[in-house]
């Protein structure tokens, strides 16, 4: 009979294969897992209770929504990774980037509906680390509506609505038309949204505008830009904010907010492999 406390020994000298990198980091993971059920003194219909809720996350995944993103971001764990990224202002996809939003040229607008709300004007630019510009960078852009809903949530929006993909020009600029990005609440409908309630936790997100820079031969920056004054800066239910991703947005008129706001932003991208995510929906 094998004692309780030779089996997380017994499981690792099963580990084997050809593929080292997958070796340490499952070698890693059943020792905390292991330790984790010792440490609570879990027992058997805890276990079967937390098994049935991972099987419930994936079974609320579908074609426009992803749980199991969700889960990894209201857990921290998304944010936690991004964290040790070379990029200080690398920030979490989230569940609802999308592939194949239009191209469009610079300056044009990604409010497709006519969603209505706040004006903004945005303006980037891609530079290498010593400041020169960076042509031909795909750049991804994406948010929610002034209401909190993305357009695959949304039946009264366009397809692919506030989403855009734009070329930076020769002097490593990109400009696009939009509206003020609104914070919501993450999907509650699930388990995860169950969760957050056991666990007495607010769902919201603070305001911001999504962003992925791409382009072979540079490492793929993905950030989000937070609205300065957002009441939820300091308890984002997925706690993706920090400093270098806060503020920007200005008022082009200070005496007339409605006029709209501007935003603009240096992005400065190292050399490295380009990726791009696998999408969290279709």
């Amino acid at each position: 009979m094998i004692l309780e406390t030779d089996i997380t020994k017994a499981v690792l000298a099963t580990f084997g294969g050809d593929d080292g990198r997958l070796r340490e980091v499952m070698t890693s993971l059943v020792r905390h897992l292991h330790d984790f059920a010792r440490d609570v003194r879990l027992t058997p219909e805890e276990m079967h209770v937390g098994i049935e809720f991972l099987n419930a996350v994936v079974a609320t995944n579908s074609a426009t929504h992803n749980e199991t993103v969700l889960l990894s971001d209201v857990l921290g764990l998304s944010s936690l990774v991004c964290s040790e990224s070379q990029y200080d202002d690398e920030a979490l996809l989230g569940p609802f980037w999308r592939m194949g939003a239009p191209l469009l040229a610079n300056g044009a607008t990604i409010d497709q509906t006519g969603t209505g709300g706040v004006p903004l004007y945005v303006e980037g630019e891609a530079v290498d680390p010593d400041g020169g510009p960076i042509e031909g960078v795909e750049v991804h852009v994406w948010q929610a509506s002034p209401v909190g809903l993305y357009e695959n949530q949304d039946p009264d929006q366009a397809e692919m609505n506030l989403r855009g993909r734009f070329m930076t020009d020769v002097q490593g600029r990109f400009a696009f038309h939009s509206i003020m990005p609104a914070g919501y609440p993450v999907p509650t409908h699930g388990p995860v949204g169950g969760l957050l309630r056991a666990l007495g936790r607010h769902p919201m997100r603070p305001a911001h505008l999504h962003i992925m820079l791409y382009k072979p031969g540079r490492t793929t920056l993905i950030t989000q830009m937070f609205v300065d004054d957002d009441e939820y800066l300091a308890s984002d239910a997925v706690f993706g904010v920090k400093p270098a991703l806060v503020g920007g947005y200005r008022p082009i008129d200070p005496d007339h907010p409605d006029a709209g706001f501007r935003l603009h932003r240096r992005f400065v991208l190292v050399p490295g492999e380009a990726i791009l995510p696998t999408p969290p929906i279709e």
